[in-house]
């Protein structure tokens, strides 16, 4: 655990989706945001279960140690090609697990959507967004992108299909400097692209107030910008996000709540 914060109001880049209650996010890694992939974890109070689509299709991490600890706690793995097994998160989010040495340097390899039109999502992310293509398979209908050698890639594959993003509104997050937001959502309008949040600050209780533009792909993959000076401090790790985060969890009454009044959270 990285990080954690409470907030008492939906955000209004709707960091949480599209929910107006009291919600909370925890960032979680293998290092510092700085220089490691993050996933940031979001919890609605009165949410009980989201709907999947098929617009994350999963994160790759190279640990042999996850392998073990999965096999030590009895979680389900099945072995997709030699030496990678899939597993499933709480909630049903996948990720692939390869059985090597955990390297130094950030584990996670890439983290991979689905597309409707491969060539199209390509053009996109690369043209317009500045990533580097490192591979592209017509065949297999995928194709790996990434801003940097040393950084965790993004996977872009084919789904057969039209895009369903479900109920659980994830997104992919970048920082840059700050100067390049103006620029990027100026981009963005000059190419009739929608942007889902135009150029904002956020507010963050007791830390730094970050600039952001949120935009969405051809398949309304939501891909938020952030501007990096204000990031790298509200990004800092908190040394007492693992106390944070369990103060938190003892003191939801949520499903207590819910039970008492012989109601269900709702289905998002």
């Amino acid at each position: 655990v990285l990080r954690h914060e409470e907030f008492e109001e939906g955000c209004k880049a709707s960091c949480n989706g599209p929910y107006d209650g009291k919600w909370s996010k925890t960032m979680v890694g293998y290092g510092p945001e700085d220089n490691h992939f993050v996933a940031e974890l979001t919890y609605n109070y009165g949410i009980g279960e989201y709907h999947l689509g098929n617009d994350f299709l999963g994160i790759t991490l190279v640990s042999g140690q996850a392998v073990s600890n999965a096999k030590k706690m009895g979680w389900p793995l099945k072995e997709v090609t030699t030496g990678v097994f899939e597993t499933e998160a709480p909630g049903g989010y996948k990720f692939y697990l390869e059985d090597k040495e955990q390297p130094k340097q950030d584990p996670v390899l890439k983290v991979t959507l689905g597309v409707s039109d491969l060539q199209k999502s390509v053009n996109y992310w690369s043209d317009l967004l500045g990533m580097k293509i490192y591979e592209k398979d017509e065949k297999n209908q995928r194709a790996l992108l990434g801003y940097a050698d040393d950084q965790c890639k993004l996977e872009v594959k084919t789904v057969g299909g039209a895009v369903d993003h479900g109920t659980a509104f994830g997104r992919i997050a970048f920082s840059c400097a700050k100067e390049e937001l103006p620029k990027i959502e100026a981009l963005m309008k000059k190419e009739n692209q929608k942007i889902l949040t135009p150029l904002v600050s956020l507010d963050t209780p007791g830390k730094a107030t970050v600039q952001v533009i949120i935009l969405a792909d051809p398949d309304g993959h939501e891909i938020c910008f952030v501007g990096d000076e204000a990031f790298r401090v509200l990004s800092k790790v908190d040394p007492d996000g693992d106390k944070l985060l369990d103060d938190a969890m003892a003191a939801d009454n949520s499903d207590k709540w819910f039970a008492e009044q012989k109601r269900k959270k709702a289905s998002a």
